[in-house]
């Protein structure tokens, strides 16, 4: 009866992979090349790297947006996205035409080593293995949602694993590797190997990823998990009486706004106001190394400088923080180069898992497929002379 029951466990196993397979493989494939996509962005563009030969201080932002409008100053400066310490400060733009772009500005000399259109390599990357480029429409994506649920596929497996995989925990004492007992007997220990040694891993990634499918549940049915502040008051808006534009708080006054209100903060992304009733919105890390780099935020009225919202982890409530915990544990940045290291590592343990049990399932259903006529056959035969 028990191995009656290892074997249902086991083809639950493989049947949770096996419909989706191909797609799988690609999402594990793809997630782990954008763990380093930043790195690998450093390698590919040298005008992405942050050369500081001297080791000089990073320059303030308002100094790297004003080199910025003095490289194009016919294009609107829409906010400021600051990279690891290798990598440039990206300043987006608004062209005179309406195109957007983006300018890749030093922090430490304040050069602008180039201005360009088009996807970068980091967001294309998050976008394929996200949604796999489908189109948004509205408020959902078809693909996102697949890629999420593959998060149900993943923690399935991780638990029929646990279950047909008796005494798994020997993986760490005894590994057992048999590298001349066929490639079926390979592939399995291979499998069982890395399976085990991947069970957090497992855990963290398929956690986080039913995380991205409620949050794509939430959007999709308008739950918004933040509420977000209303715009400026009309009555606020200053009025020139010669006919001009009235002239808003800088940048600088902005960002020492939020540095008052917040210390720590350590700003990431800041976006400028896109009309007269918009603010300054000002995300960065804090103090909370657990949290990604925009869980801190400040929204700062651009007339008079009050502070129109504040988020912080202390005031957050439980989806607010799976918000900000999820991606930094998905894509191993909350240690810097060192974690996403290991999630690389861990990453394409994943990816050869999802390649090695296919095999091995195929070749069992191959092995029994030969197997049941010469069983029909014997049976038969059986029957005939009794």
């Amino acid at each position: 009866m028990a191995s009656l029951n290892r074997k249902r466990w086991f083809q639950i196993h493989g049947w949770l992979a096996l419909p989706v397979w191909v797609v799988f493989c690609f999402v594990c494939v793809s997630g782990t090349i954008a763990v380093v996509s930043h790195e690998i962005t450093w390698l590919a563009n040298p005008a992405a790297r942050a050369a500081n030969p001297d080791d000089l201080p990073r320059k303030p932002l308002t100094e790297l947006v004003a080199a910025v409008r003095e490289a194009a100053p016919d294009a609107q400066v829409t906010n400021v996205f600051t990279l690891e310490s290798y990598l440039v400060t990206s300043v987006g733009l608004q062209l005179a035409d309406g195109r957007p772009a983006r300018a890749y500005v030093n922090p430490y000399t304040a050069e602008v080593q180039a201005i360009s259109g088009g996807p970068t390599f980091i967001g294309f990357m998050r976008s394929l293995h996200g949604w796999l480029l489908f189109p948004w429409q509205a408020n959902y994506s078809v693909g996102y949602y697949l890629v999420s649920a593959l998060s149900i596929v993943t923690l399935g497996a991780l638990i029929t694993g646990v279950v047909i995989y008796r005494r798994f925990w020997r993986a760490y004492t005894r590994p057992q590797l048999r590298l001349r007992a066929g490639t079926r007997v390979l592939m399995g220990d291979l499998h069982r190997l890395a399976g085990a040694w991947s069970l957090w891993f497992l855990l963290v990634i398929g956690v986080t990823g039913l995380w991205y499918l409620t949050q794509a549940l939430l959007w999709h049915n308008d739950v918004d998990v933040w509420e977000h502040p209303d715009p400026v008051p009309l009555a606020s808006v200053p009025l020139s009486s010669d006919g001009s534009a009235p002239t808003p708080i800088t940048l600088q006054a902005a960002l020492e706004r939020a540095h008052a209100t917040i210390p720590s903060l350590e700003p990431s992304f800041v976006t400028l106001p896109e009309f007269s009733r918009g603010y300054f919105s000002i995300a960065g890390a804090g103090e909370s190394w657990l949290f990604d780099r925009y869980a801190y935020r400040v929204f700062v009225d651009p007339w008079n400088g009050e502070i129109a919202q504040l988020r912080e982890p202390s005031t957050m409530n439980a989806l607010q923080v799976l918000t900000h915990v999820a991606d930094p544990l998905h894509y191993g940045t909350l240690g810097g180069i060192w974690t996403k290291a290991v999630w690389f590592v861990f990453g394409l343990l994943l990816s050869a898992m999802s390649v090695t049990g296919f095999v091995i399932w195929s070749k069992r259903t191959v092995r029994e497929t030969r197997a049941r006529p010469a069983r029909t056959a014997a049976h038969a035969l059986e029957e005939f002379r009794t």
